[in-house]
């Protein structure tokens, strides 16, 4: 069979009616509490069941934890697959071209790398009326093969979705795409989750600063380290703590071990109640050397904390410098030490920003918008 690809087009703004409601099938790896799967599950379960009839699909899923987090409200398929290369791959895609066909699925949505060099092919080969892939990253980690590959799935797929315009300008560059090929849909927050933290206050006699960060190179624990040992020895107040986990994990207890920071800085662990966790956080800090849209970040402005965060991906444009937080450049130490020092030593100026975050994530970040904005996405793509 030949596959050809559908010519590029404009979403339409008029989306808000359609004849049916539109069936959607997301495809994704395995499920899990990172940032990627935790927005796609609160798509699930916010979607308007009268415009939008989601299914789901994990490529494989059947750890425990991907288990414990499958939606019960839409149809789901886990299909094992451990291997793409493997005698397996055929049954599992013909058990998913009928999970298709037995959900008469108009649209097909896939994340990471795995389920989109799986599903997007396939979806082509069975007729689905419109493949859409999402990357929500800038690719810096990505092999020259999986960059090749990339660029082979883009031209497949009829639109790629990403959630920032930072990410929207680098996927045209890399891939070659052109500019109606890429369209951005923003993250989004509940706000109500968070409804119960308090305004942090820098000026008590206990002063905790965290992170919310899988332990990984790109998300920069290892230099929050090295900047807390100043911080800790010049203000024995001062208790960080980072919730999340990873590979990267034993290189930073030994490197906590090695700074004396014992007693100061805290690894949690993967954390289920982020809200409770931020709740008893004064400063939060994301130091990341890359980002794209950082649901880390939606999580600090509707907890209402004072942030220091890192001038990488749309950062700077969630929260405005001096206005909802204090952006510094990526990878410089000596900004991010000072940036913390500075609300640590001006408790009115952390509260002020804190307060402002929080407005800004309820009027412009709200889980609703955003549920809502894909809603209208998906009804459009109906109408095309």
């Amino acid at each position: 069979m030949r596959l050809t690809v559908a010519r590029p087009w404009t979403i339409p703004s008029d989306a808000r009616k359609s004849r049916r409601p539109a069936s959607v099938s997301f495809v994704i790896d395995r499920l899990s509490h990172a940032g990627t799967e935790t927005q796609l599950l609160a798509l699930l379960r916010h979607l308007d069941r009268d415009r939008v009839r989601p299914s789901l699909c994990l490529l494989d899923g059947r750890d425990d934890l991907s288990q414990s987090l499958k939606p019960s409200d839409c149809p789901v398929l886990n299909l094992g697959l451990k291997r793409l290369m493997s005698p397996a791959a055929a049954v599992a895609a013909w058990k998913l071209a009928r999970f298709w066909r037995r959900q008469r699925v108009d649209v097909v949505v896939t994340y990471f790398l795995d389920s989109t060099y799986f599903a997007v092919p396939l979806a082509r080969l069975c007729g689905i009326r419109r493949v859409v892939r999402v990357r929500n990253n800038d690719g810096y980690w990505l092999t020259p093969r999986h960059r090749r590959l990339g660029r082979v799935a883009g031209r497949l797929c009829h639109l790629t979705l990403t959630n920032s315009t930072i990410g929207r300008q680098s996927l045209i560059a890399a891939e070659g795409l052109s500019e109606d090929r890429v369209h951005v849909l923003e993250n989004g927050v509940d706000i109500d989750r968070f409804a119960a933290a308090k305004p942090p206050d820098t000026s008590g006699p206990v002063v905790r600063i965290g992170a919310v960060a899988n332990l990984r190179l790109v998300k920069n624990i290892d230099g929050l380290i090295r900047v807390a040992v100043d911080i800790c020895r010049s203000d024995p107040r001062v208790q960080f703590e980072v919730a999340g986990e990873g590979d990267h994990r034993p290189a930073l207890e030994s490197q906590i071990r090695a700074t004396g920071l014992d007693g100061c800085f805290r690894l949690r662990g993967a954390v289920a109640d982020v809200p409770g966790f931020l709740a008893n956080v004064d400063i939060a800090v994301l130091c990341s050397h890359s980002e794209s849209m950082s649901n880390a970040l939606l999580e600090y402005m509707a907890a209402g904390r004072a942030i220091v965060a890192t001038d990488v991906g749309a950062n700077a444009t969630v929260i405005r410098q001096g206005i909802e937080g204090l952006i510094v450049p990526p990878g410089n130490e000596v900004a991010l030490r000072g940036a913390i020092l500075d609300l640590l030593r001006q408790p009115a100026v952390a509260r002020a920003l804190a307060v402002s975050a929080r407005a800004r994530a309820a009027a412009e970040f709200s889980r609703q918008a955003m549920v809502r904005r894909f809603e209208d996405f998906f009804l459009s793509l109906m109408k095309r």
